[in-house]
This record gives structure tokens, C-alpha cells and sequence, in this order.
């Protein structure tokens, strides 16, 4: 079957009319995809991939993601580790050296996103808009972190979708106090690899952006 256009004076075949169907339908998709972004994180205990939620906090999730395209996480350590309650990484070495940061991020923590187990939020000092690149995964659902009465919380930007028993062993790991910091384990846990993945209809393809 062929349509005329008649204002334009040119015929229009169904095979033109299913290219531009699916054109249209490809771009629906790929908007949805933007909806979320995948990591994994590859540790000395175990591989966790974490959703991370771009609509609900872009600019954490940029800033996050900043990092990772960069190779900024790759041998840092989870250097606190509280039993129930959370661990946290990204701005020490094994060593304990602390790394050189981005500048410091607006706080996203109105967003809507519960510190909730499995969640991942910025860590920060007092100044609710000091978050650069460390970072906290929940063990357990810490409301208290959440903003209320218009006291700002930790922004929450994602979660862990897999590995999650992964998490609960770095949350049982021996910790100690060591230079100034406590709560660091005795054996290092290790970030061996950030590393963003792009989803397709087979199987989770890896984006390797840093060496």
C-alpha cells in the first residue's frame, strides 16, 4: 500500500512509513534507558552492580559518575565499616592516604530517595552541600539520614540491585582504629574496579572509559 501527500506531491510506502515507526520507537527507548545508569563495583569480597537514578538526582549521579569514568575509585578502600549501619568508601588508599577530590556538590537529599537498606548516598561533612567522592552503601534502613523539617539528609542517588550479599559481608568485616579514622577494617577492602554498564537485548555489555 502507498499514501499520497498530497501538499508535498510524494508517495509514501509502507516499508518508508515502518522505517520511521521504529526510528520513533528506538528514540522512546533510549529516553527510557536514560531513566537509570548501572554500575559495577568490583571489590576484594565480591561484585555489586548499583542503579543509579539520574531523574531523581542528576547532579549527584554526574558527579558520581565523574568519578567513575575516570578510573578515580579503582584500588581506593571502604575505609569505615559500622555493623549495621553502613559502609563507606571512595576517598582513601589502602594506605589511608586521602585523595585529591572534584569541588563539592549542591545537596540532592529533598529528592524523595530514602536511605533505605541497599541504598548508596553521598557522605558529607556538617555543610549539607560539602559531598565530593565518598560515598555510603546502607546495611539497614537509616531514616534518621533522610532530610526532615527542612533539615537536609544525605542524598540517596541509587541502589544495589545485585550483590547484595556482598555487602553484607563487608559489613561484618573486623575494623580497628588507624591513624585518626575509626572503624577501618583490619584487612583492606578493596574498590578494584568502578566501571559503568550499558544494558542490551542479550546481555550487559561493560563500558570501559578509564585504563
Amino acid at each position: 500500500m502507498t499514501f499520497y501527500n498530497r501538499s508535498k506531491g510524494y508517495l509514501v510506502t509502507n516499508k518508508i512509513m515502518g522505517l520511521l515507526l521504529t526510528l520513533v520507537m528506538s528514540s522512546t527507548a533510549l529516553q527510557a534507558s536514560d531513566v537509570t545508569v548501572d554500575v559495577k563495583m568490583s571489590t576484594n569480597k565480591g561484585d555489586m552492580v548499583i542503579r543509579l537514578n539520574p531523574e531523581r538526582a542528576p547532579i549527584t549521579v554526574k558527579n558520581f559518575l565523574s568519578y567513575v569514568d575516570k578510573g578515580y575509585y579503582n584500588n581506593l578502600i571502604f575505609h569505615r565499616v559500622i555493623k549495621s549501619f553502613m559502609i563507606q568508601g571512595g576517598g582513601f588508599n589502602r594506605d589511608m592516604e586521602k585523595q585529591s577530590i572534584s569541588a563539592p556538590i549542591k545537596n540532592e537529599s529533598t529528592n524523595g530517595l530514602s536511605n533505605r537498606r541497599g541504598t548508596i548516598a553521598m557522605a558529607r561533612t556538617n555543610n549539607p552541600d560539602s559531598a565530593t567522592s565518598q560515598f555510603f552503601i546502607n546495611l539497614v534502613n537509616n531514616s534518621n539520614l533522610n532530610a526532615s523539617g527542612g533539615r537536609p539528609g544525605y542524598t540517596v542517588f541509587g541502589e544495589v540491585v545485585e550483590g547484595l550479599n556482598v555487602l553484607d559481608i563487608i559489613g561484618l568485616v573486623e575494623t580497628v582504629g588507624k591513624g585518626g579514622h575509626g572503624n577501618v577494617p583490619v584487612k583492606p577492602v578493596i574498590i578494584l574496579k568502578v566501571e559503568r554498564i550499558v544494558k542490551t537485548e542479550d546481555k550487559p555489555v561493560i563500558i570501559k572509559k578509564a585504563g
